[in-house]
């Protein structure tokens, strides 16, 4: 049974013309689309992203964003959510489509997959679009290469009430599958944007608070550190930390004591730190 695949990155379904399918072959158009989503030049191409279960996809749903396509198993459970996910989706005008678990394990790379799966339009946000003072931190990172390290600073980002994440240079894509998993859902509460080094260091120039970075060479204490807010938490690559050019765009460098063995944190560790300590008190 032959279906169309992913429209081009962009070009959204058409409104009003929402349609049930049922696919059975794992060779079908369509099928194969939704699996090539775990490679960045499909998803760049398309300008999707796959997301798993339907808390995941609810989270979606109560942030006014609908899939372009619903996959769900035959032997899927009756749920009121599950109810909704695909009325939303036919009223927004994309598919449901109903797959048996060999497609579903096959979709997921999972031998115990979730029973509702989901594409998603991709959302960046351009840097000049932001509003600094809508929120009282913000976190950029430069060159984070871990997805599931990503992944968890968009999910500490969000629970800590950030304004957005900003990736800058070559990131990690926030869209793979291991990020998205990893955001358990963030990924539709918070902002994203994307920049080079030189459009970052135009945009801050003009940043109203204080940009405040680590280094392991750092003078200052964290907690000691004057955040003015809105605070932009400056953070670097896993293995290098931040660049000497970065680092010299921040206000403030500080350090994150290490009292044991170890000689550093896992970066999205550090990060949650230093949000929680630049919002300490609001």
């Amino acid at each position: 049974m032959s279906r169309r695949p992913l429209p081009p990155a962009g070009v959204p379904l058409p409104r009003n013309q929402g349609r049930t399918s049922e696919i059975t072959s794992l060779t079908n158009d369509t099928i194969k689309a939704v699996r090539a989503l775990h490679m960045k030049k499909a998803r760049d191409q398309s300008g999707t992203f796959l997301a798993e279960g339907l808390k995941f996809i609810g989270e979606a749903l109560d942030l006014g964003q609908t899939p372009r396509q619903l996959l769900v198993g035959k032997d899927a459970r009756p749920h009121p959510l599950l109810d909704r996910a695909r009325a939303e989706t036919l009223a927004a005008g994309g598919e449901v489509i109903v797959v048996t678990r060999e497609i579903l394990e096959k979709v997921s790379r999972k031998d115990n997959p979730q029973t509702v799966l989901a594409v998603f339009d991709q959302t960046y946000t351009a840097l000049d679009a932001l509003d600094p003072g809508r929120s009282p931190c913000w976190v950029a990172l430069e060159q984070v290469r871990d997805p599931g390290n990503l992944g968890t600073i968009i999910r500490t980002a969000d629970a800590a009430g950030c304004g957005g994440v900003i990736l800058i240079d070559y990131c990690v894509d926030p869209f793979s599958v291991e990020a998205v998993r990893a955001t358990m859902g963030s990924i539709f509460a918070v902002s994203v944007s994307r920049a080079t080094r030189a459009e970052f260091l135009a945009w801050r120039a003009r940043w109203p608070g204080s940009v405040v970075g680590t280094r392991l060479d750092a003078a200052h204490d964290y907690r000691a550190a004057p955040y003015r807010h809105p605070t932009l938490i400056l953070m670097g690559n896993e293995q290098a930390g931040l660049t000497d050019d970065l680092a010299a765009a921040c206000d403030l460098t500080v350090k994150i004591p290490m009292r044991g063995r170890a000689d550093s944190l896992n970066l999205a560790i550090a990060t949650g730190i230093m949000v929680y300590a630049a919002t300490d008190g609001i």
